[in-house]
């Protein structure tokens, strides 16, 4: 009965009240996200040629600027930002992406403060990934000593997730820590699908078939 009545109630609130549900999915950044996520997929796993992947990758990263600025208080945005002005520093490279890095660590700050559980555990995932992958002091903030502490945090959030596992594998890669690197990877080649990420999931788990060969051949 208590179901019923506020099942009612809230019907004749929508029918009072319309413009509260358009108010709510306003505010939701889920579909921004799904586009955001499935654009970097295509750019960053499809396009061949460097130099218009590295245009489109830019392009990305304005329109997600734009997403983050329509939901300052959500933490999704800024983690998909950072990710993708990551990705477009990479192909960037030089001088010139050490901005742009500096950004992505920024956003992923404010969205730690926002919700840091937010999407799994991504936030401590791509500071992991940047602390190990940008240069150290004096150019930039590089540091494998934190990274491999925010990449343990994201496994400790998504244990079975592909993303922080395999970045976590090619950092110990990076830091010649071969053997415990392939159980880590291949743990990541057995993550679940994650939904409408086809291209993002057969992307990485070519990353990780390279990864595990590369850590093989250095032990023998």
């Amino acid at each position: 009965m208590i179901r019923n009545i506020c099942a009612a109630g809230l019907g004749l609130l929508l029918l009072l009240a319309p413009g509260l549900a358009t108010a709510q999915l306003a505010n939701d950044p889920t579909a921004d996200i799904t586009a955001l996520q499935t654009e970097w997929a295509h750019i960053n796993y499809e396009v061949r040629d460097q130099s218009a992947q590295e245009d489109q990758m830019k392009a990305l990263a304005d329109r997600a600027a734009t997403v983050t600025a329509r939901y300052p208080d959500q933490a999704p945005p800024k983690i998909w930002e950072a990710i993708i002005l990551s990705s477009y520093a990479g192909m960037k490279g030089g001088i010139g992406a050490l901005g742009l890095v500096k950004h992505a660590r920024q956003l992923l700050l404010e969205a730690e403060k926002i919700d840091a559980t937010a999407m799994d555990g991504s936030i401590y995932t791509t500071l992991g990934s940047l602390y190990y992958q940008v240069p150290g002091w004096p150019l930039g903030f590089g540091n494998h000593r934190k990274a491999r502490a925010y990449l343990e945090q994201a496994r400790a959030l998504n244990p079975d997730g592909i993303d922080p596992n395999y970045f976590y594998g090619d950092l110990l890669i990076e830091d010649g820590e071969y053997a415990a690197a392939i159980p880590v990877l291949e743990h990541a080649l057995q993550a679940p699908p994650r939904a409408n990420r086809e291209v993002a999931d057969a992307g990485r788990r070519a990353e990780i078939k390279a990864a595990i060969a590369k850590a093989r051949a250095k032990l023998n």
